[in-house]
C-alpha cells in the first residue's frame, strides 16, 4: 500500500497568485468517494498517474468525466470524485489574481465549472503534467511547479494588463483576512463603494457575490478546525462561535448547504475519525495544511 502527501507554499513571488502546492499518491488502498468542497481559492489539478474522475460536479449539468488536468473555479456545493484504489496529483490553490496571470481569464470565468486544463491553458497543461511527472519527488515537483509558473506568469504580466479592480482585490484579501467574518456594508465602506456596486463589480471578477465568498472563507476555516478535532475536551458549539456562526445548529446548517453532509460524515468520510459533540484538539494532521485543498 501505498499512501503519501505533502504540501508546502508557493515560492514567494507566486504566493500572490498560488496559495499553496498539496500532493498526493495512494495506491493499494479501498476504492472510496472523496468531497470537492467549496473553497475561496480556485483548483487547478494535475495527476501523475491516473486520470482525475470527477462523478459529479458542483453544476448538476456537467456529465460525469475524467481528467488529466483539470481547472475548476469557485462553487457552493461540493464536487465528488472517485477512485478504484489509486490516484495521485498534484494541487494548486490558485487565488482570483492568480487566474488573471495564470489562466488567462477572470475566475468569473470558471464559476461553479470544472474544465480540462488543456481546453483553458493550452500547451501549457501538457507541458507541466509531463515535466511534474517526470520528478521521483515532492521536493522536485514543487520546484517545477515554481519554475513553470513563474515563467508563465511574467509573460502574462508582460503581455497584458493582468490585475483585477484594486476594490475587488481588496474586499478579497480583507475576507481572507477575517475568514469571512467582516459584512458586506463594513467592506463596501472600506473600499468607497456602495454595496451594490462592489456587490457588482465583486461577483463579475471572482464568480461569487461578497457574501456568498465570506460563506465560503468562514467554512473553509471551520472544516479545517473540524478536522483536527477528535475525542473529547471542547465543544462543537464552541469551535461554531470561533469560526463566526451564530450556534451549533447554524453551523450544521452551512455544512450540510456547502458540504452536502453534516460534518460527522465528511470528518467519517474523510479520515475515519468520529466526531462526538464534545471533542479535543489533537494533532491528526499538520496546523499548516493547505486550505480548500482536496487532496
Amino acid at each position: 500500500m501505498i499512501d503519501e502527501s505533502a504540501g508546502r507554499a508557493a515560492a514567494p513571488p507566486l504566493r500572490p497568485l498560488v496559495a499553496w502546492y498539496a500532493g498526493f499518491r495512494q495506491a493499494g488502498v479501498a476504492p472510496r468517494r472523496h468531497r470537492g468542497l467549496p473553497s475561496p481559492l480556485l483548483t487547478f489539478i494535475i495527476t501523475l498517474d491516473d486520470p482525475l474522475v470527477v462523478a459529479a460536479h458542483p453544476d448538476p449539468r456537467q456529465p460525469a468525466e475524467a481528467y488529466d488536468a483539470m481547472v475548476g473555479g469557485l462553487h457552493t456545493t461540493p464536487a465528488l470524485i472517485t477512485h478504484d484504489g489509486s490516484w495521485s496529483g498534484v494541487q494548486l490553490g490558485l487565488t482570483p489574481l492568480g487566474a488573471r496571470a495564470l489562466l488567462g481569464l477572470p475566475a468569473a470565468g470558471l464559476a461553479n465549472w470544472d474544465a480540462h486544463a488543456a481546453d483553458v491553458v493550452g500547451g501549457f497543461a501538457t507541458r507541466l503534467r509531463e515535466e511534474v511527472a517526470a520528478q521521483s519527488d515532492w521536493a522536485g515537483r514543487f520546484a517545477v511547479l515554481d519554475r513553470l509558473l513563474a515563467g508563465r506568469a511574467a509573460r502574462a504580466f508582460g503581455d497584458r494588463g493582468c490585475e483585477i479592480r484594486p476594490e475587488v482585490g481588496y474586499a478579497w484579501r480583507r475576507l481572507r483576512e477575517t475568514s469571512g467574518a467582516i459584512g458586506v456594508a463594513e467592506l463596501a465602506a472600506e473600499t468607497g463603494l456602495s454595496a451594490r456596486r462592489l456587490g457588482s463589480l465583486f461577483q463579475a471578477e471572482i464568480g461569487l457575490a461578497p457574501k456568498e465568498s465570506g460563506r465560503v472563507f468562514r467554512f473553509d476555516h471551520a472544516r479545517r478546525r473540524i478536522m483536527n478535532a477528535v475525542g473529547g475536551g471542547g465543544t462543537l458549539a464552541c469551535l461554531a462561535a470561533e469560526c463566526g456562526y451564530y450556534d451549533q445548529a447554524h453551523l450544521a446548517r452551512e455544512f450540510r448547504s456547502l458540504a452536502g453532509c453534516p460534518p460527522s460524515q465528511w470528518l467519517a468520510e474523510e479520515s475515519g475519525q468520529r466526531l462526538d459533540e464534545e471533542f479535543r484538539f489533537v494533532q491528526a494532521a499538520p496546523a499548516d495544511l493547505p486550505e480548500g485543498s482536496w487532496a
